[in-house]
């Protein structure tokens, strides 16, 4: 072959021609390749992109530390603050903590002395009651008397006089120590018990033996024409010990428990209230309400 082929060519161009053809044919494109220069230019547009991003990540970091180190110096100034007022509240709780046992120990005390002030009362009380008892030994009382018009003592111990001989007991007005009839509460009211003081407690404890055999031995019980009365003669009189404040008490409260326990016998004897079941049952005295709060609860 006379001409030397620069590039091989297919079979069908060798056929044709016969030689090679230089011209590339129209179906193959070339590849434009970039110079140095337009390398250069996007590398440095490149890292230029870069630099403002990485300098935009700075930018953001520093502000988020900034605000983050804001933030964080702000809790700890907050975590200061709590801390000092749980510091404050300790404080406060161990002082009222120390405050309270104190309180508690003076409640303790006072209790104690309460206690203790009771006791000593109560026994003031029964030195006083029994003070009363002494003084009121020689005494009793006649109940539910009229009240005549312009009263006198004189005809008060005409009343007794004239009661003594009815039941069997004469006294004289020597016997008689004092008498005088009691302000009742209520200022309408005109019957109200007269308290004689006799010159002993045996005279007075005969004058209350002799009025109970009177009534026991006559159906008509004592009234007031046995003290001398000519109008409201049919009014009852009662006789009995003139007890104190206490006793009375005691002696109506005991009643309402022979009533309704079913106790046989309730009475005073010397300024003291006696209760008894029956015949063989123990005789029981009467000291406090509390004690007859349990006789009740016997039931």
């Amino acid at each position: 072959m006379d001409q030397v082929m620069d590039k091989s060519v297919s079979d069908s161009e060798i056929n044709v021609t016969g030689t090679y053809n230089k011209t590339p044919p129209n179906y193959v494109f070339q590849r434009t390749k970039r110079t140095r220069e337009e390398m250069d230019d996007s590398i440095t547009d490149l890292l230029a992109d870069i630099k403002a991003n990485m300098e935009k990540m700075m930018t953001l970091i520093t502000t988020n530390r900034t605000k983050q180190v804001t933030e964080f110096q702000e809790i700890n100034t907050t975590l200061k603050e709590i801390q000092l007022s749980n510091n404050n509240i300790e404080c406060s709780v161990a002082f009222l903590a120390a405050q309270n046992e104190q309180f508690k120990s003076k409640i303790d005390q006072l209790e104690n002395q309460l206690k203790e002030d009771k006791k000593y009362i109560l026994l003031l009380e029964d030195k006083i009651e029994d003070m009363q008892r002494g003084n009121r030994k020689n005494n009793f009382e006649m109940k539910n008397v009229p009240k005549k018009n312009n009263e006198t003592k004189e005809d008060l111990v005409e009343m007794v006089i004239n009661l003594s001989h009815n039941i069997g007991c004469k006294i004289e007005k020597l016997d008689i120590k004092d008498i005088y009839r009691t302000r009742g509460k209520n200022s309408e009211k005109q019957n109200t018990p007269i308290v004689v003081e006799t010159g002993s407690t045996l005279l007075k404890s005969e004058i209350l033996k002799k009025g109970k055999d009177f009534n026991i031995r006559n159906k008509s019980k004592l009234c007031a024409k046995h003290l001398g009365f000519k109008v409201q003669e049919d009014t009852p009189i009662f006789l009995s010990e003139h007890l104190t404040q206490k006793g009375s008490r005691l002696f109506f409260l005991a009643r309402d428990l022979a009533k309704s326990n079913g106790y046989k016998f309730c009475w005073t004897s010397y300024g003291n209230v006696y209760v008894r079941k029956d015949e063989h049952s123990p005789i029981v005295i009467i000291r406090s309400e509390e004690q007859v709060h349990q006789l009740i609860l016997k039931k």
